[in-house]
């Protein structure tokens, strides 16, 4: 298991100071560099691992250290230097080593430690006899677990981010086709940049419950440790119990209003990535996007040119990336950019929150689309609402699927798959004609959210699109 601690200062740590932060341990300690030089380890004489310590970055978006942390965190709403450092709990001094580095870089810098309790200036000297102990086997700074069927990280905070160390870990259990097995107490959430990343078989979100030892947090599903991995458990009769943790939700009322969708663009020296997203922000909350990153916390303010250039560098590979908006409106969307046969394409999901008392611009939807359709190379977007946080945090309980509202097709699939065909579907729909007259885009109105048979609708309308195409 390991212990996250994370310094956050107003200046970026020097070398002197970063040097006065890894002398935590006193002078026995060894030091060396992980991940290409990104991680710096602070070792056991024996080599083994106790305190993995992440390059600064600034973050430079409002909020963003509040979304991740807790509204209590006592930090100054403006640009912060976010230093982490991970503790390894195999060796019991490993996380006040870890605390005592970052105190020592808050005290320095004039900034503040999280969680503030693990805060110490104190030389921590290592009483562990760990010399003789042969370090783990080799793996990222984030894997607790190694096994050949999974890569389990321990997390203990109350917001698990897709951070680059939880992205490594994800690259190296996809790389060795292994499953990503997250552990949390059930007192924690999850991003939705997180919730993606897991959403795929085999991974795992494995929620700690008092009553039943462990469940998945996304399906409720009873889990145990078996042949080096979490799997569902299975009763006499050959099915897996729900953790009744996972079953108690109660609905207060928030909501989200999600946007899926794909365009494609020709491939030349002059496109720029990114308008789509930003005209989708307006439509929907009046402001661009606040930033960007390709992990989180998001750090980078917005900006398409940048974005433009880090996925053209790093072509014919695609690029994900994450953008999030202003505090007072919760939204954020990922996206990837990928080079095709056919040009360049860009897969968005945007999400915005609502609370009770407030009304998700639905009206505003009909000329988003319009927008995108005439005006960035709309290929399809669909449109649903659920309920759900504000905060667009998913928590370790059941949540209702979204209700789909709106389903859009681009001019360029409309005439694919024909426009007399496309416009008169099997159903009680009449699509509303977008653009173009002699090559429209169309649109076709499925509910408010609140009808489930709104699935069945969608399912129709687009078996009825694949069979015209």
């Amino acid at each position: 298991m390991t212990k996250d601690v994370i310094a956050l200062t107003p200046e970026m740590p020097d070398i002197r100071t970063l040097l006065a932060g890894l002398y935590a341990g006193g002078p026995d300690l060894g030091i060396r560099s992980a991940a290409d030089g990104a991680v710096v380890q602070l070792c056991a004489p024996g080599g083994r691992s106790l305190v993995s310590i992440e390059a600064p970055i600034l973050i430079q978006v409002p909020g963003e250290t509040a979304r991740l942390l807790g509204t209590d965190t006592t930090v100054p709403d403006t640009s912060v230097w976010w230093t982490e450092a991970r503790a390894s709990t195999a060796v019991p001094e490993a996380e006040q080593l870890a605390g005592s580095f970052a105190g020592r870089l808050a005290t320095v810098l004039g900034g503040t430690v999280w969680p503030p309790e693990a805060a110490t200036t104190d030389v921590i000297p290592l009483t562990t006899e760990v010399a003789a102990t042969p370090p783990p086997d080799a793996a990222p700074p984030a894997v607790d677990v190694l096994t050949d069927k999974a890569v389990v990280v321990i997390q203990d905070r109350p917001v698990i981010a897709m951070t680059s160390w939880l992205a490594d870990a994800l690259r190296t259990a996809t790389a060795s086709d292994r499953t990503l097995q997250i552990v949390t107490p059930n007192t924690a959430c999850l991003t939705l940049p997180t919730r993606s990343a897991l959403g795929g078989h085999p991974n795992r979100w494995v929620v700690q419950d008092e009553k039943v030892g462990y469940y998945d947090g996304l399906s409720g599903a009873v889990l145990r440790w078996q042949d080096g991995a979490f799997a569902p458990a299975r009763s006499k009769a050959g099915t897996t119990p729900v953790a009744e943790a996972f079953a108690n939700n109660a609905d207060n009322g928030d909501c989200q209003l999600i946007l899926s969708l794909r365009t494609q663009h020709p491939a030349d020296e002059h496109l720029v990535l990114g308008r789509t997203l930003v005209t989708a922000w307006h439509h929907l909350t009046g402001t661009p996007p606040a930033g960007w990153s390709t992990a989180e916390p998001v750090n980078l303010p917005w900006s398409t040119r940048q974005l433009t250039d880090l996925a053209r560098n790093r072509a014919p590979d695609p690029t994900w990336l994450i953008a999030i908006g202003h505090p007072d409106r919760p939204a954020l969307a990922t996206l990837r950019i990928t080079r095709t046969t056919a040009g360049v394409e860009e897969d968005i999901a945007l999400t915005l929150g609502y609370g009770e008392a407030e009304t998700p611009p639905l009206d505003a939807i009909e000329p988003l689309t319009e927008a995108l359709a005439t005006e960035h190379n709309l290929t399809t977007m669909l449109t649903s609402l659920r309920p759900a946080r504000r905060d667009l945090t998913i928590p370790p309980h059941f949540e209702p699927s979204p209700n789909p509202i709106a389903f859009t097709l681009g001019a360029e699939a409309v005439h694919d798959i024909g426009l007399p065909h496309a416009r008169r579907p099997p159903l009680n729909l009449t699509p509303t004609q977008l653009g173009s007259a002699a090559r429209p885009a169309l649109h076709y109105s499925l509910g408010d959210g609140t009808a489930p048979q709104a699935w069945t609708t969608l399912r129709q309308l687009t078996q009825h699109l694949r069979l015209g195409s």
